[in-house]
């Protein structure tokens, strides 16, 4: 438990946060909300999941046969695989911990800012800390899809079986690899007269084996796409199932046994966060200026996929600590405090306090 803080000058000194600022009186000012949330604290997992689909080539049958490609798709075959997973803390707001601040006379509150989507408290008398969300991700532009006839001659779009056309584009392939082999070797018949035009050349070619290479090897489209899973822990957890994923099904339910199963654990490292404004907890003041903050708890969450670790992290979270108020002293008719707070964990993370003159 914090000790009581008797005077607000002895405060003062112990935080060393405190700047005593000479102020003319201020009138009191319309506030900006009556009613606050203080936060839980959530884990959010951010997981980049790649999902690659094949459709086989019309001409997969003879790959082996004039590429020497035995292992082409025949069928349509769809995987899935996790890029990346990136872990941080969000605040969502405690219904349990809902208060009000009291706007008279005899307290120097004028401003209160909340978050307007959860209508968490980020600051008192002050504006609040800008904080950058992360950036959704946003998948990059896919290049238009090549249509592998538009590549191929007269000759080939003319053959009288499938055998006959899957020959002659292989043959085409050839023709093209070997024209690239001469460019590269500058033993063209028609050499380029410069890098840039080189540049074309190649990726000209290029182009066409991909798109001829098609009708054997078939298209494979990627799709890149954000999922975020939230976690709330309330106590410790050993490996509890925090998502199960599939190569073949992508992200599925927790009770999903067809995929493997991703685990969270949480530990309690019983290390509250420290702050002397506090006034102490449990007791009880009649002149209670409904101003109250969060002293989370450290905590250690570690994520495993199967019984290996793929990241761990020490954090607080709000809701491993205790909620107390400020020292009534602060929001006085003598003092105004300016508070900013973490919305993740309703910890203050600044405080300044200015004299009010008579």
């Amino acid at each position: 438990m914090k000790r009581i803080i008797k005077r607000i000058t002895r405060n003062i000194l112990h935080m060393g946060l405190l700047t005593l600022l000479p102020a003319n009186a201020m009138a009191q000012q319309a506030v900006e909300g009556t009613s606050y949330y203080l936060p839980r604290t959530a884990i959010n997992f951010t997981l980049l999941i790649e999902r690659v689909s094949t459709q086989p080539g019309e001409l997969c049958m003879y790959a082996d046969r004039f590429l020497k490609k035995s292992d082409v798709a025949t069928k349509p075959v769809t995987s899935y695989r996790i890029l990346s997973i990136k872990m941080n803390t969000e605040g969502v707001a405690d219904t349990t911990k809902l208060f009000t601040p009291a706007i008279d006379a005899k307290h120097s509150i004028h401003s209160i800012k909340v978050d307007e989507e959860s209508g968490i408290l980020l600051a008192v008398n002050a504006e609040p800390k800008r904080t950058q969300k992360p950036s959704p991700f946003i998948a990059a532009e896919k290049p238009m899809p090549l249509n592998p006839r538009d590549y191929m001659s007269q000759e080939i779009l003319a053959a009288g079986s499938s055998a006959k056309m899957a020959e002659l584009i292989a043959q085409e392939i050839y023709d093209i690899r070997e024209s690239k082999s001469q460019l590269n070797k500058g033993q063209a018949d028609f050499m380029p007269k410069d890098g840039e035009q080189m540049r074309i050349m190649l990726n000209n070619l290029n182009t066409q084996e991909a798109a001829l290479l098609q009708m054997f090897e078939g298209v494979t489209d990627r799709d890149t796409t954000e999922t975020v899973i939230s976690f709330i822990p309330d106590k410790s957890v050993s490996k509890q199932v925090l998502f199960r994923f599939s190569k073949v099904f992508g992200l599925t339910e927790s009770d999903d046994l067809s995929g493997e199963p991703y685990y969270i654990s949480i530990d309690d490292l019983h290390k509250q966060a420290q702050n002397t404004a506090i006034a102490e907890t449990g007791k009880k003041n009649k002149d209670d200026a409904g101003i109250y903050a969060n002293l989370p708890g450290k905590i250690r969450a570690t994520l495993y996929h199967n019984e290996k670790m793929v990241m761990e992290s020490e954090l607080y979270a709000a809701q491993f600590g205790v909620t107390a108020p400020m020292d009534n002293e602060l929001f006085g008719k003598k003092l105004q405090t300016s508070l900013i707070y973490q919305p993740a964990t309703g910890h203050i993370e600044t405080i300044q306090t200015e004299i009010l003159k008579k």
